[in-house]
């Protein structure tokens, strides 16, 4: 193997250059924020390490972040490291906002994984993993908080791999004294360094146990290179020494490649192994030409390409658009379009570090940065400055939402703005969904777990002023009837001068279930005209939308047979009201059922967590049908249930307590079932209180 794949070549020639754009991802509370503020002191962007226990780091500086104590959405951070741009983003850990981490991959050089010794959040590492093997986006795994370790390296390493598809590939062994971290052994360097706090660390000799460990450990770390290498295999197998730059030539490859997730160790809080790390990426990640190429980027000439990371709305500077420039440049007064339309004029271009913006001069490709006032643009748009709308590069789809609120503005006069507030939060997060309900009139904002609606309602109110109302939305409940029943319905007023009058006799039956509802007429002699038949029909459908139980009425076949009517006073205005109250007096009659909305339910989850998640499916009154392993996802359970709408209201809160963190559901609707007994008796009066 002599050539690493684009954008990379021999580490002893020409390494991969210019302005590069990583991201940080990995489980909730794993560092990741900690870490980017190690970055930006190490290389000398800020002048004191802030912490996130105090508040003082450049992520995570939101009203929201700050008062959660936790990544709700992007900081981006863009510092130099030996002469090279660095970009930084730091993705929220949690499933809830991983939206965020997902939007962004597509465009990254690289991401680097921030993990601790924690058996309890594999799942939530592999969870993350998943995101970027299925990208195909080179990834470095960094072991924080290395000095809490309670376990030996291999050990830990044990305990990872599952969540990996991939090799984890050892780059460095810790030094232990006295059960307690204190520097650690590059594997490829074969150079050993013992930590000093906030500044380099300290090369040393190696002796004794600690040399045997570390060939012993290097040997392993070849032995995995070489699985992809058979130049390499032959000279371990004649136990000939490979060239270090050899060596350093394949770890970028099969990093940039995917076929090994290399590891590293740390401890961020003391930014003790920060400058490694910098240096790997420095030499073995690739840069912005390999990115394109991955992205099928085809850019003409001095045509720009970039691609959307995340939309802001800021109070002051109005819209800006986090964007990775993938080839051309970027100015201010660019004319960009996306790939279905118009993008706009771009207005400033603003280099970022965490919520502040530095205006800048144009964007080369490979650097990110924010651009102004490109109203049309919108999170994962590919924008161009060519006069063809160009072709979309990556497309990622939320997940499906899993928890809603009902939300009104409290002051009607703050109703647009409302509607205006949703668009704006919903064109920052694509994970965040608006619904209006026609039957009940109410606003539903659909998100991915109680922490993320949480801070969406909280953004309604501190970012846009507007107070609202939260409370559970309403369940789709309908009615039927279980007898037929013959009804008139006749309406007669007179006031002076042309009166009122409508006369029907209906025919009202139960339908088999699903059937929604039927309206036929078998009128002769012409007792009722023909021109009044549709609103008799459009009467009754006035008195199916509210049975006597206060819930529409479905599953119901109404027949006009009889009638009368006058010549002058008769109009479809009558026949239509006749129609309601023939409909209206006649329901009460036809025994009126309860009918609550069934729905099929996919719930995975690790499969320790199995057991709960079936308990938990059978105290909401649901139906297990079954349980299988989930397909491709070692370890994990996917379990198929019918359950009430009711019951899944905060299903996810549940499912989320139960495996830590990480479990999820899919669902739709499936059937109506009759309702009876108390639980039916609770919600008819629950719903004649409220009106």
């Amino acid at each position: 193997m002599t050539e690493a794949h684009a954008g990379g070549t021999r580490a002893n020639g020409n390494r991969p250059k210019g302005p590069r754009c990583i991201a940080l991802v990995g489980p909730f509370q794993s560092g990741k924020t900690t870490l980017l503020e190690a970055i930006l002191a190490r290389t000398g962007a800020i002048q004191r390490q802030g912490s996130v226990e105090a508040g003082t780091t450049i992520g995570d500086n939101s009203k929201e972040a700050r008062h959660h104590a936790m990544s709700v959405e992007l900081s981006v951070a863009t510092t130099t490291f030996m002469d090279e741009s660095y970009t930084f983003i730091d993705c929220p850990g949690s499933i809830e906002f991983i939206h965020d981490m997902r939007a962004v991959l597509p465009a990254v050089d690289a991401a680097v994984v921030v993990c601790e010794a924690d058996e309890k959040k594999v799942p939530q590492l592999q969870l993350v993993l998943r995101e970027l093997e299925e990208m195909k986006v080179p990834h470095i795994l960094f072991l924080n908080k290395i000095d809490k370790a309670d376990k030996r390296l291999r050990e830990t390493l044990q305990m990872l791999q599952p969540a990996s598809r991939v090799p984890l590939l050892l780059r460095q062994i810790p030094i232990w004294r006295n059960d307690i971290v204190t520097g650690f052994v590059d594997l490829a360097l074969e150079r050993a360094h013992v930590y000093r706090e906030h500044i380099a660390s300290e090369v040393i000799e190696l002796s004794g146990e600690d040399l045997e460990r570390e060939k012993t450990a290097r040997f392993t770390m070849l032995e995995t290179l070489a699985d992809h290498d058979d130049e390499l295999m032959e000279q371990l197998l004649e136990d000939i020494p490979p060239p270090r730059d050899k060596v350093f030539d394949d770890l970028a490859m099969e990093m940039r490649e995917g076929l090994v997730c290399p590891v590293l160790i740390g401890v961020a809080t003391r930014t003790n192994g920060v400058l490694r790390l910098l240096k790997a990426l420095r030499h073995e990640a690739p840069n912005v030409d390999s990115t394109a190429a991955r992205l099928g980027v085809k850019a003409n000439g001095a045509e720009t390409v970039a691609y959307v990371l995340k939309s802001i709305n800021t109070a002051h500077g109005g819209k800006m658009s986090v964007a990775r420039v993938l080839a051309g440049q970027v100015g201010d007064g660019t004319t960009l379009n996306s790939q279905d339309r118009e993008a706009g004029r771009v207005s400033g271009v603003f280099k970022m570090m965490g919520q502040a913006f530095e205006k800048r001069g144009a964007a080369q490709a490979g650097e990110t940065v924010a651009l102004g006032k490109l109203d049309n643009a919108r999170t994962g748009d590919t924008l161009a400055s060519g006069k063809d709308n160009p072709k979309r590069l990556a497309e990622v789809v939320p997940y499906p939402p899993v928890l809603a609120i009902s939300i009104a503005a409290k002051e009607r006069k703050d109703d647009v703005k409302l509607g205006q507030a949703l668009n704006k939060l919903v064109e920052e997060d694509p994970s965040i969904s608006v619904v209006h309900n026609p039957d009940t009139h109410e606003v539903i904002l659909w998100g991915q777990g109680e922490m993320h609606l949480r801070v969406a309602a909280e953004r309604l109110t501190d970012r846009f002023g507007i107070a609202i109302e939260k409370r559970q939305p309403s369940v789709g409940y309908r009615e039927t009837i279980k007898k037929s029943v013959q009804q008139r319905g006749r309406h007669k007023k007179q006031s002076g001068g042309h009166g009122q009058f409508g006369d029907v006799v209906l025919d009202i039956k139960p339908l088999p279930r699903g059937s929604g509802f039927q309206f036929a007429e078998t009128i002769t002699g012409g007792v009722v005209p023909k021109n009044y038949i549709p609103s008799v029909e459009e009467g009754v459908i006035d008195g199916l939308k509210q049975g006597p139980l206060g819930f529409p009425v479905v599953d119901v076949s109404v027949t006009l047979i009889d009638g009368s009517y006058h010549t002058v006073d008769s109009s479809d205005q009558a026949f239509r009201t006749a129609g309601r109250i023939g409909v209206v007096e006649a329901l009460p009659q036809c025994h009126p059922v309860l009918l609550e909305p069934i729905h099929a339910v996919e719930i995975v989850c690790p499969n320790d967590a199995t057991a709960k998640i079936n308990a938990i499916l059978s105290g909401r009154r649901g139906q297990i049908l079954g349980f299988d392993t989930r397909e491709g996802w070692p370890g994990w359970d996917s379990v198929k249930a019918l359950m009430p709408e009711s019951e899944i209201g905060d299903l996810i809160v549940e499912i989320r307590s139960a495996t830590a963190g990480v479990g999820t559901f899919t669902f739709k609707f499936d059937h109506m079932a009759e309702l009876t007994g108390r639980t039916a008796d609770q919600i008819v009066a629950a719903r004649r209180a409220a009106e």
